[in-house]
């Protein structure tokens, strides 16, 4: 049992357990998923200031904060515990596309390469970490919420408008992927 749970899981059957996620938190509670608002409840909760946006009970969504929890110790339990010894296997074309723009270490599934803190000194570093993290942050409050809230449950609930930022989403990573990344590595 332990080792299938070690292997990763395909899509039809991971897609699914997260696709149940929505109809459970609404049966249970009418909640709604979405991982980008317990930012501010932490916010909320630590720095009582006289901030506006801030200013809310947010002891009603403490439920999130306890979501956000199981999947951090998640996370742990399944790095620490259930990590597959072998190494990742990286499709030859990612590969060979990588080694053009000079990226050839593959520790796991990031490449220190691009994402270490020795990489944060360099200008592709900075503009890989600090630029992305910015930018994943202000686009996730400019769209009202993450890719898990609107493509998860704004979709399953027909929402107009996460259908439009799930499109943006899209067209977004496509760019990112196709046009400004191989820039940016070529730094």
């Amino acid at each position: 049992m332990l080792e299938f749970i070690k292997q990763p899981w395909p899509w039809y059957v991971a897609g699914p357990l997260i696709g149940l996620t929505v109809p459970a938190l609404l049966l249970l509670g009418n909640k709604s998923f979405g991982i980008s608002s317990s930012l501010r409840h932490v916010c909320a909760a630590c720095m009582p200031a006289n901030i506006p946006f801030f200013k809310y009970d947010w002891k009603k969504e403490v439920w999130n904060l306890f979501f956000v929890a199981g999947i951090i110790i998640g996370g742990f339990i399944a790095f620490n515990l259930l990590a597959n010894p072998d190494p990742v296997i990286v499709h030859p074309n990612l590969s060979a596309e990588m080694e053009g723009y000079g990226i050839t270490n593959y520790n796991g599934i990031i490449p220190p390469d691009i994402f270490s803190w020795p990489q944060l000194g360099t200008l592709r570093g900075l503009v890989m970490m600090v630029g992305g993290g910015f930018l994943v942050g202000f686009g996730t409050r400019y769209a009202g919420g993450c890719t898990s809230g609107h493509a998860i449950m704004g979709l399953s609930n027909l929402q107009w408008p996460s259908l439009v930022a799930t499109c943006c989403f899209m067209a977004g990573g496509f760019i990112m992927a196709n046009l400004i990344l191989p820039f940016i590595l070529k730094m």
